[in-house]
């Protein structure tokens, strides 16, 4: 089957597979993809998911000083008002408005991001303050993202 998606070219450009413009005899269409899944067929155990998790999110201090560092740059030459009072990209200040402060449930997290979304998404803020909100979401998301990987860790424990 897999023969059937790669067709090797050479730098001339001409086909070596055999088959001249031979299409793939697998439907990628949505409804068979769907299909697919809810088949039942394909089984993945949960313990993988949380494993890939818990592992996407060991680096984030690391994530969390390149995109404050990348925000710092992109808002050096930022033109305020004078009696314009900016909202904070600190993660500390974010994690407070968001109400992270203190201990939350696993299923509050997800109301949290709606509502920080609805107030603070780029779409929603006055033309100049776009890019500081669009760092505001991206703090707001990894905050809750690590919110999410210690409750997991704590259900777990």
């Amino acid at each position: 089957m897999l023969d059937d998606l790669f067709v090797a070219s050479d730098k001339d450009g001409e086909e070596t597979s055999g088959d001249t413009g031979a299409r793939p005899s697998i439907p990628f269409d949505y409804l068979s993809v769907a299909d697919e899944l809810h088949s039942g067929r394909i089984k993945v155990s949960g313990e993988t998911f949380a494993a890939e998790y818990r592992e996407a999110g060991a680096d984030l201090a690391a994530e969390f000083a390149a995109l404050l560092d990348h925000a710092k740059l992109a808002l050096a030459g930022e033109e305020t008002k004078p009696e314009e009072k900016l909202p904070p990209i600190d993660p500390d200040a974010i994690a407070v408005e968001l109400g992270l402060d203190h201990p939350v449930k696993n299923a509050d997290l997800g109301r949290m991001r709606r509502s920080f979304a609805f107030a603070n998404h780029p779409d929603r803020v006055a033309p100049h303050l776009r890019q500081r909100a669009m760092i505001r979401m991206q703090v707001a998301n990894m905050l809750i993202d690590e919110a999410k990987r210690r409750a997991l860790a704590g259900a777990r424990r």
